[in-house]
């Protein structure tokens, strides 16, 4: 018996910025015993919440269910736990795995030689066993395991989700330096944004604030492009359970109004990109998307105004955008009255130039950015 059998907890990785409200999105998709950790939230669920999890979550990054846990001080141990377990369970040697590795305060200093240790027991465990063995593809592999170990305490566990679940599939193009789609969920849902009135970006880029939009409120699974999950390798894999969490899910996606989510940018590539990538649903074509300047446009009233403006590490250093948001400012109090606007700041130096005062400030670190979510209410 593995680890997650044990007592069906698992681990999902998430931004240390978004944990708060990946807390409460675990418990709203099943989940129970919910405990926030370092890197992380502990959580427990049974087969059918652990599909439905790694479907719709639009939060979390990877879900893993760990194998095994023991103590840990040399790679030679580590090669020879990874002989023991039976890995014909979870890979044959028709498919391909990869092994991603973090190590923390461990007497094992390199995690690429960590990684590759692993690696080595799986591939001599098949050998031993059949003669045969499964191929390594970095890449895109079937079946992606998790190697951590912290104070000497490894876990080897599977990637239910089968790779980073921000990876949704409708982003086949993009722009530079594109807002990660977990970060932009997580601005739609601190929005509080339910579709009872319009919403719109007003420099939309790549169009992912709007995806996600449009995921949200139709209640469309984040998941719903992808083609495998890991959890399918899992010894106790249920196809009939996994079946049945898609019919339902699929039975509470509701219709899209027209122009309810609306998007403009001055750049008409960017509205290209957009456009291309809203009409992967088959319900985009009701986003009304549009190639102009917000400051000439007639903004939005009673609605909701969200979107994430250009700063230095999108559009590289030395622009000048102080007047851009001074600008962002003004069409906010003048043109959007009664509306509420959420704007992200990646780069916190920005909110001082927009001129308004914000209702609240939430912290949203992740990508390597220390951003902000600010909402003004615009009477």
């Amino acid at each position: 018996m593995y680890e997650y059998q044990k007592n069906s907890r698992f681990f999902a990785q998430i931004a240390e910025g978004i944990k708060e409200l990946g807390a409460r999105e675990l418990s709203e998709l099943g989940a129970q015993n919910v405990s926030p950790a370092y890197r992380g939230i502990y959580f427990d669920a049974d087969s059918e919440a652990l599909y439905r999890i790694n479907y719709c979550t639009r939060l979390v990054s990877r879900i893993l269910a760990p194998l095994a846990w023991f103590r840990c001080h040399t790679t030679d141990q580590l090669y020879k736990k990874a002989k023991e377990i039976i890995w014909a369970d979870f890979i044959s040697p028709k498919n391909t795995f990869a092994v991603f590795c973090n190590l923390s305060n461990s007497k094992i200093r390199n995690s690429h030689y960590a990684a590759l240790r692993l690696k080595d027991g799986i591939v001599d465990s098949f050998r031993d066993r059949s003669g045969k063995r499964p191929d390594i593809d970095a890449k895109n592999p079937d079946v992606w395991l998790n190697l951590h170990i912290e104070n000497n305490e490894a876990i080897i566990s599977l990637d239910t989700s089968g790779g980073s679940l921000h990876r949704r599939g409708y982003r086949k193009d993009g722009l530079d330096a594109p807002m990660q789609e977990t970060v932009a969920a997580a601005i739609i849902r601190c929005s509080e944004w339910d579709g009872t009135v319009p919403l719109y970006d007003p420099m939309c880029g790549s169009g992912t604030l709007l995806s996600e939009a449009l995921m949200h409120y139709s209640r469309i699974p984040s998941g719903i492009f992808r083609e495998h999950f890991g959890f399918e390798y899992l010894p106790d894999y249920s196809k009939s359970i996994w079946s049945n969490v898609k019919k339902d899910i699929a039975r509470h996606i509701r219709k899209l109004p027209d122009n309810l989510i609306t998007g403009s940018d001055l750049s008409p590539g960017a509205v290209k990109t957009a456009r291309s990538n809203v009409r992967h649903f088959q319900q985009g074509v009701k986003i009304l998307l549009e190639v102009r300047d917000f400051r000439k446009t007639g903004g939005l009233e009673n609605g909701v105004v969200i979107t994430n403006p250009p700063y230095g590490i999108r559009v590289g250093r030395g622009q000048k955008l102080d007047l851009l948001y001074k600008d962002l400012g003004d069409f906010l109090k003048q043109r959007c009255k009664g509306s509420a606007a959420y704007i992200y700041f990646g780069q916190r130096e920005f909110i001082k130039k927009i001129g308004l005062k914000p209702a609240w400030k939430k912290p949203l670190k992740t990508g390597g950015l220390d951003g902000r979510l600010v909402k003004y209410e615009l009477f």
